[in-house]
This record gives structure tokens, C-alpha cells and sequence, in this order.
């Protein structure tokens, strides 16, 4: 089902460019350009993604010797996950977090915070762990680049959109948009590719807390660790680019609402209620 959801939110992505490309741009031409050179920059993103988002978090690489609890734990989930072996990287902060990056499986990192590992007992970090070899599996990265580059592409055409009204001093020729649309335009198009482009990622994380419930058979240790994360990562905040934020397993922010729509992350009782639902489904558990 999140599977299905993706692919609606990625479709609606698309047909919101190819809605604000008919009406900024009247033609094909000037949309063309701003949706190639969109995706120009988020393909570069995408494929030095694994390296960028280690340096901003200063995460550095470590080997079965230099961690050895840690390293057998990501090679044992990932035989289990049927995938190759990734990086395995360490983030000096005691912020408790993880993530994955990489462009795809064979070009893939699993990094986790010194702060995580002091605080979770071994089940709870394998569920974490677990959870981020899903993202790896499923290649989530590359499920946000494509979305990126869409709403890119919005973002783009809006700008040109906005110059052309200031140039033109929002006066109608007849042959242009309604200038009314055409703010309307502006304001509203980038503001709705954000909140698709944030409900995509809210899926992807439930596909990954599932993943993890199927890889370690024990969904009530990710739920545990979850909680334990939520309140201590609210009080301290990740440090880097906000621009990562879609990567670590929990976020600094909560809420309901209209603060929803710009989360990256579902919320972590919903999290929490999911994969308890999981539990139950078990055969073990019957």
C-alpha cells in the first residue's frame, strides 16, 4: 500500500509541473529548460549524495576493528536483508540518530550517532539499523531524487513566472495568463510541491519501519526505540543542513495539522501505533 502511495504522490508531483508549466510558461520550451536543468542539479545530488550527506554530518568511516558490536550488527542485518554489505560510519554528536545514504545498494552507508548507541540496548539499535537498511533496499534515495527534481522543476518555473510579472509590471496583454492566476501561481505551486514532496517521505518512513519489523521479526524493539529518540533528539537537535533532515530516522519537530503537511516524518505515535499493528499480525504472536 505505501508502495501505491508513493507512486500516486509521485504522479500528482508530475501532474502539478506539467499543470504550472501550461499556465507560467504557454509553451514547451521554456518549460523544457527549467526541468532539465532541475534535474541536471538533483542527478548530481543524488549521485554524490552518500558523500555530501557524511561530510555534513562529519560522520566518519569505521572497521570491524576499530567497532566491532557495531559492525557485525549491519553485516548480520544485511545478510538477512539479502544486501550487500555498505558502509559502516560513526557521527561524533550526542544527538541520537542514524541514517542511510547512497545511490543505490552497492554504493550504500549506514551511519549512526555516538549519542544512539550510548542510549539504545542492542535489540532497539537493530531495529534502528534495520529500519535503515530498508531505506537502502527499497531505494528511497532515489525515490527522493526524482521527487526532488520535480519540485525543482516547480520551483523553477515559478521563479521565471515571478520575473516575468515584476518585468512586465503585472500588466495583462491579452495574450499572457490572468495576472491573478499567475500570483496565485507563485504563491501556491512551490507551497504544494513541498507538502507532496514531505508526504512521499512520511511514506517511505512507514515502509521503512515495516521493513525493519520483517528483518529482525521484533517490531516492538523499533517501537521502543523510536520513543526513547523522540523525546531526546526534540531536546537535541540534529545538527547540519536541514536539507538532510528526510534521511535521519527522527527529526527535532512535532505536532499535528498544518505542521504535518511540512514534516518529513510521520509522527511518532502513529509510528508507534503501526508497528505495534505489526506485532500483532505476527504469526509468533498467536
Amino acid at each position: 500500500m505505501n508502495h501505491i502511495k508513493t507512486v500516486a504522490l509521485l504522479g500528482l508531483l508530475s501532474g502539478l509541473l506539467v499543470a504550472i508549466s501550461y499556465l507560467v510558461i504557454g509553451g514547451t520550451s521554456g518549460a523544457i529548460i527549467g526541468v532539465v536543468l532541475a534535474a541536471v542539479m538533483n542527478l548530481g545530488s543524488w549521485f554524490y549524495s552518500d558523500k555530501i550527506a557524511l561530510a555534513a554530518y562529519q560522520a566518519r568511516p569505521v572497521s570491524a576493528s576499530e567497532a566491532p558490536a557495531l559492525y557485525n550488527m549491519v553485516e548480520k542485518l544485511a545478510q538477512r536483508a539479502e544486501l550487500p554489505m555498505p558502509g559502516v560510519y560513526i557521527v561524533p554528536t550526542n544527538t541520537p540518530n542514524a541514517f542511510a545514504t547512497g545511490r543505490d545498494p552497492e554504493h550504500a552507508a549506514v551511519a549512526v550517532t555516538q549519542g544512539i548507541m550510548s542510549i539504545l540496548p542492542e535489540d532497539e539499535l537493530e531495529g534502528v539499523i534495520a529500519h535503515e537498511l530498508t531505506h537502502i533496499k527499497n531505494r528511497d534515495t532515489l525515490t527522493q531524487a526524482v521527487a526532488a527534481t520535480v519540485a525543482g522543476g516547480i520551483s523553477w518555473l515559478t521563479q521565471i513566472a515571478s520575473y516575468g510579472m515584476w518585468s512586465r509590471g503585472g500588466s495583462r496583454n491579452g495574450n499572457g495568463p490572468n495576472p491573478l492566476v499567475l500570483l496565485l501561481t507563485v504563491m501556491l505551486a512551490p507551497i504544494s510541491a513541498t507538502i507532496i514532496q514531505m508526504a512521499i517521505s512520511r511514506t517511505r518512513e512507514y515502509s521503512a519501519d515495516a521493513g525493519a519489523a520483517k528483518i529482525t521479526g521484533n517490531p516492538r524493539a523499533l517501537a521502543k526505540a523510536l520513543q526513547r529518540l523522540d523525546s531526546s533528539v526534540r531536546q537535541m537537535p540534529m545538527g547540519g543542513n536541514p536539507a538532510f533532515e528526510p534521511l535521519l530516522i527522527m527529526n527535532g519537530f512535532s505536532g499535528r495539522f498544518m505542521a504535518n503537511l511540512f514534516a518529513t516524518h510521520p509522527s511518532t505515535e502513529d509510528r508507534v501505533e503501526q508497528l505495534l499493528k505489526l506485532e500483532r499480525e505476527l504469526p509468533s504472536s498467536q
